[in-house]
This record gives C-alpha cells, sequence and structure tokens, in this order.
C-alpha cells in the first residue's frame, strides 16, 4: 500500500529511525481502524521485493516494520531473507490471526477481537500491545498475557480517538498492574508518517 521512512511511534521501539512496508489486504476489520485503505488487496500498486530492498537501502536506519492491513496474511520468507541479506532487522506488527510466515526479528502482536489470534502466534510475541477502546479491553488485555512468553513487553496503548479518554483510566491501570507499560503513538504527536 506505501512506504516511508520515518520514526517508530510505538511500543519498545518507540523513537527510532524505521523504515515501514504497509501491505494491502486486511481480514480482520476493525472498526476504528485508522488505515481502512489498507484492506483491499487489490487496490494497491506492486512491488518486488527487490524494488522494497533496494528503496530500504536508501536510508540509514535498518530497521523494516512490515505491517498492514493485516500483513501475515502474506507469506513474506522472500521479503525477509532479503532484507536479512541486505543487513536489515524486520519487524512484524500483526494481529496474530494469520500463520506467520518468515523470520522476524521482532514481532509485536496486537490482537483483535474481531478475529482471534492463532496461538502460535502468541508464542511469537516480543510484544503484547493491546489497544484500549474501553474499560473492559483492560480484562481482554489480561486474558492474552497469560498467552505470551514471559519475556514478551505488555504494552496498553489508548485507541487514538478516544485517547483523552482512555489514558488517565491506562496510567491508574498501570500504576495497580507495573507490569504493563504504556503505549503512545507519538508519530500522531508528532503529526509525522
Amino acid at each position: 500500500m506505501e512506504h516511508f521512512y520515518t520514526l517508530q511511534g510505538e511500543g519498545a521501539y518507540s523513537g527510532q529511525a524505521a523504515y515501514f512496508i504497509r501491505l494491502g489486504g486486511c481480514d480482520v476489520g476493525c472498526v476504528w481502524c485508522d488505515v481502512k485503505e489498507s484492506w483491499d488487496v487489490d487496490a494497491h500498486p506492486h512491488m518486488s521485493v527487490d524494488e522494497m530492498v533496494r528503496t530500504a537501502s536508501a536510508h540509514p536506519g535498518r530497521i523494516v516494520v512490515i505491517t498492514g492491513g493485516e500483513p501475515a496474511m502474506h507469506d513474506l520468507t522472500y521479503l525477509c531473507d532479503a532484507l536479512h541479506e541486505a543487513g536489515f532487522r524486520v519487524h512484524i506488527e500483526t494481529s496474530g490471526s494469520s500463520p506467520m510466515r518468515g523470520t522476524f526479528d521482532w514481532v509485536t502482536l496486537s490482537p483483535k477481537k474481531f478475529k482471534a489470534p492463532l496461538p502460535e502466534c502468541m508464542k511469537l510475541a516480543h510484544e503484547l500491545k493491546i489497544i484500549v477502546f474501553n474499560k473492559s479491553d483492560y480484562k481482554w488485555a489480561e486474558q492474552h498475557a497469560a498467552e505470551v512468553p514471559e519475556t514478551c513487553k505488555l504494552y496498553l496503548q489508548p485507541e487514538w480517538s478516544k485517547a483523552a479518554e482512555m489514558t488517565p483510566g491506562i496510567i491508574e491501570y498501570i500504576q495497580q498492574h507495573p507490569e504493563w507499560q504504556l503505549s503512545l503513538q507519538t508519530h500522531k504527536y508528532l503529526n509525522i508518517p
């Protein structure tokens, strides 16, 4: 769908330079999705893997984040291999609702209520990012935290359109449950892609 060089705005790598590859196609369909134009896999131009790697290599940062849509809908083996060969760390941001095909250095798992994550994807998570849209999401977050590895970082992130409303409650929750951390969409505050 699009590709761009920016700063990672969320989670453990927040603030670091990263090249984003946003793939078209999503079968999850979150009502609050901020990139609904990514859902139709056929609505976007195709790029070869070589072209993606060449374009990413033009920038000094060596983290590539594959996102979507839902990137795990695609077999990313060849893309991951080519990016690794070019010296990149390969990160994926996924709901975990499809099997992950490829070798990833960092897996951000952001499960959605609209299509459950697969158990094998839960086991691969380096960070669990739960989008908090309403108060019932804390219980849902804890259910998923019980399914990821002990080393997995746990993040609560307010849904952007409700950030002012939900952030105070998230702060209070984290103070009572310090195993969780706050993730904010800093790229939106900075007005960068």
